[in-house]
This record gives structure tokens, C-alpha cells and sequence, in this order.
């Protein structure tokens, strides 16, 4: 089979500059990687894999040989680090407890102490919890919980958002990639676009006329569809794009106005990569808030949800029914995770090296033709690259030339889109981390630009 593949949420891993990467590995690692491609179910964006790990520690990523790559991507789960040692401590101890799993209708100390934390970190409004181990199922929960308590079905979401890999969350995500072939997802899902103020299609540069725009798609929506349960939607999105504060006001009036549920899924953004603890925190507060990946500390699987307490009113049906609920193996590693950002202040060290960060970043668009936009929140930064800074053309080639570039240079990144640089490294970096990151960029895009 020869189709296309999708570059939506990653790089393309069937290229000929993939196949060159790969040649330039040891023998070592290439068996290696020929054993995962025996035994491992292909699909894309997974198969064939990049290289072997030997170790992740910190922000790095080692491999077969003791290269170490500064990690720009980290799948979400690296926050507060990879192996951060407080969190395998805490592992080790409960596991010596003898306490790591408790059956349904028990509970646990470690998870009424992750829930009550969760609870004091979180915007005042939110104060009930629920757990599950992945945020997949985070956001199912979510939306039953808003079709249960609405009594209607509908949702709408965003184009080319990701909020997992159920029926319910793929239906969500509006992903082509992740639909197609399945037959019919969750009935119901409308979508409409996400803000996008530097490829707005009709080449506004006014903030909120772009605003308006988009709002008017959702409107008219709810003008033919009075049975909306709930809006779901990163406050930030992935690339990322950072919307106004008008935008997200008027979706909470909106919201209020019609009853309908407003979810907000901060998987990737939570816990510090915005430069706040929760990106909501630099708009408004959702009905629901989803967590996960960095929830887990890097070591073990684990989201949930952190509702209004008018919302805890389905005591006669069961919409987190999960085995692993109220894991206090997990929930022992989550709440040392929020203990070691908060005792080392990265969501401090995000909002100030994510500030110097991007001006330096800036730099590099008035130096290279290439750099088309720079935006985001915190250490959570896309870079757009183009063809042309006029037409926007998306470079997709020069940002796969670019990123294999980096690599060889021990940066390691994905890029989604097809052409948008995304950086999310570990809130634990450090300001030399920031200039080695500005360096090799400068360098690699220099190089493609010649």
C-alpha cells in the first residue's frame, strides 16, 4: 500500500529522509529496530521507530550509542522530568507498602490525598474528582458525564484537534487520519475551526473581527441544533495556537447562555506547560477539566477529571466505571509529581524561560525567510515555516530536512501539520538548555536555507 500518510499529528515516519536516518544508525541499534518491526502491530506515526533508548532522564533522551537528545516533545508526560528520582522514590515506597491496587467499592489514603490536591490547585469552582488511566478515557467521562446531566447528545468540537483514541474521543478530534475506514463515529459530533489569527482564511490581522468570524460558525450551529450537550476544546491548542481572551469569554457566555457543558482538555497543556499550573487559568474556568500524561510523572499511566461540584448529581449511574480508579500506586506517583513542581517552581521556570525562549526565537524570523510565525504559551511554542512569509506556504519538506537536522545536532522534536516546529520540552530545563535549543535551530535552518 502505497497511500499518503498523514502528517496531522506527526512527522512522516515512510520518507526518504527517514529511510537516510535510519542507514546512518549502528548495527547495534538497526537490529534493534528491525526486531521492533517484527514483532510490533505496523501503523503509522508508531512503526518503523526512530532509534533505540537506553535511558530518558530530565529533559534527555539517551540512545544504544550515548547520544543524548535535548527532548522537545516527550509525548507530554516529562513535566517534571524523565526518572525524576522523587517520583520513582515514591513508586518504590508504596510498592513496599504493599499497597498498589485497591478493588472497586474500597478507597485509599494516596487517592483521597492526589484528589483533595488536585482539588486546592485547580480553579475554585472545580472540587469534584474522578481517575482512570488514560485521557482517552478521561474525556469519554467528560462528555457522559454532560450528555447524562443535559440530556442531549450533540457535541461540538474543533477541526484537526486530538483528544484521543476511543469512539467518542476520535469523533471529537475531527482527524481524518483517526476516522476514516471505521464506519460511523458517535453521532452527533459537529466541528467548527479553531482560532487561527496568522492563517485566518480571510486575512484579517484584527483580533477580534477573526474572533468573530469563527464564533459565527459556531452560532449558527446552535441556531439549527438546540440539543448541544457540550463544547470540548483545548484552551490552547496543540500547534499551538493561543486564542484571545474575548474568544474563550464569549464561549463561556455562550455556553452559559444555552446550558451547555464547556470541556476543556489540558492534557498536554496542565500542569505548568502554559506558564500557569492550568492554561485555563489565563481565561476561564470550563464545567470540566481533563488531565493526564504529565499526571503520571513519566512513569505510570494516569488521567481523570476535575468537575463543579453542581455537576455531582449522577449517584445513579456509573460513567467512571474503571478498574484502575482509584489506583493508589498511581495516584501516590501523581501527587509527588504536583509536589515537585510546586516545590521547585516549574511553573515559574515555564512562564519565564518560555518569555526569553520565544524572543529569542523571534530573532530567528527576522533572520531566516523560512520562520513564518512564532506563537505559544510558557515552554508549550510552535514554529510555523513557510515557503514564502506572503503566501504562508507550509515548507513541510525543509521542516523534515530541518528536524533530522536537529537531531543529528541532539535536538529532538515533532512536527505536526506537516510544517509547525512544536516544542514542549520538560518544565526542568534550564536558561543554557533554552540557548543550546536557539543554537541548533539557527543552525539547522541555515543550513536548509542554503
Amino acid at each position: 500500500m502505497n497511500e499518503k500518510i498523514s502528517r496531522e499529528q506527526g512527522d512522516n515516519n515512510q520518507s526518504s529522509e527517514r529511510e537516510a536516518y535510519y542507514e546512518s544508525l549502528p548495527d547495534e541499534t538497526k537490529y534493534w529496530l528491525d526486531e521492533d518491526a517484527k514483532y510490533f502491530l505496523h501503523q503509522a506515526l508508531s512503526t518503523p521507530v526512530m532509534n533505540v533508548l537506553s535511558k530518558t532522564e530530565g529533559a534527555f533522551l539517551y540512545d544504544l550509542s550515548g547520544n543524548s537528545f535535548l527532548d522537545l516533545h516527550g509525548n507530554g508526560v516529562h513535566n517534571a522530568g524523565f526518572s525524576n528520582q522523587k517520583i520513582i522514590e515514591t513508586a518504590i515506597s508504596q510498592l513496599n507498602q504493599h499497597l498498589s491496587f485497591t478493588p472497586r467499592r474500597y478507597t485509599n489514603i494516596p487517592v483521597i490525598k492526589l484528589a483533595k490536591k488536585l482539588i486546592e490547585i485547580t480553579p475554585q469552582q472545580l472540587t469534584r474528582v474522578s481517575f482512570c488511566p488514560g485521557g482517552s478515557e478521561a474525556i469519554e467521562m467528560a462528555v457522559m458525564i454532560a450528555k447524562q446531566i443535559t440530556g442531549r447528545w450533540k457535541t461540538i468540537s474543533y477541526w484537526d484537534s486530538y483528544h484521543g483514541n476511543g469512539f467518542q474521543s476520535s469523533t471529537l478530534g475531527g482527524e481524518e487520519h483517526f476516522t476514516v475506514g471505521y464506519g460511523p463515529g458517535v453521532p452527533g459530533g459537529f466541528h467548527i475551526e479553531f482560532p487561527n489569527y496568522y492563517r485566518n482564511p480571510w486575512n484579517y490581522t484584527d483580533e477580534e473581527a477573526i474572533d468573530n468570524e469563527y464564533l459565527r460558525q459556531l452560532e449558527l450551529i446552535l441556531l439549527r441544533n438546540p440539543d448541544i450537550a457540550a463544547i470540548i476544546a483545548e484552551p490552547i491548542s496543540a500547534t499551538p495556537v493561543v486564542p484571545s481572551k474575548y474568544y474563550w469569554n464569549r464561549i463561556r457566555e455562550i455556553c452559559d447562555r444555552y446550558g451547555i457543558f464547556l470541556i476543556f482538555d489540558e492534557i498536554i497543556e496542565g500542569l505548568g506547560r502554559t506558564g500557569k499550573m492550568f492554561a485555563c487559568e489565563h481565561y476561564i474556568t470550563p464545567d470540566i477539566l481533563v488531565l493526564g500524561k504529565s499526571l503520571g510523572g513519566g512513569i505510570l499511566p494516569l488521567a481523570g477529571i476535575v468537575a463543579k461540584e453542581k455537576h455531582n448529581v449522577l449517584q445513579h449511574r456509573s460513567v467512571g466505571h474503571f478498574t484502575h480508579e482509584k489506583n493508589p500506586l498511581s495516584a501516590a506517583v501523581g501527587l509527588a509529581t504536583i509536589e515537585y513542581i510546586e516545590e521547585n517552581e516549574l511553573v515559574q521556570n515555564s512562564a519565564s524561560l518560555g518569555e526569553y525562549l520565544m524572543d529569542q526565537l523571534q530573532q530567528l524570523k527576522k533572520d531566516f525567510k523560512l520562520v513564518g510565525n512564532i506563537a505559544g504559551k510558557g515552554l508549550h511554542i510552535g514554529i510555523d515555516l513557510v515557503k514564502d512569509q506572503k503566501t504562508k506556504e507550509r515548507a513541510d519538506v525543509e521542516a523534515e530536512k530541518i528536524m533530522y537536522a536537529c537531531l543529528k545536532e541532539g535536538i529532538a522534536f515533532k512536527i505536526i501539520e506537516g510544517n509547525i516546529i512544536t516544542m514542549r520540552p520538560s518544565l526542568v530545563i534550564n536558561k543554557k538548555d533554552c540557548d543550546f535549543i536557539v543554537e541548533v535551530l539557527r543552525k539547522s535552518i541555515s543550513k536548509i536555507s542554503q
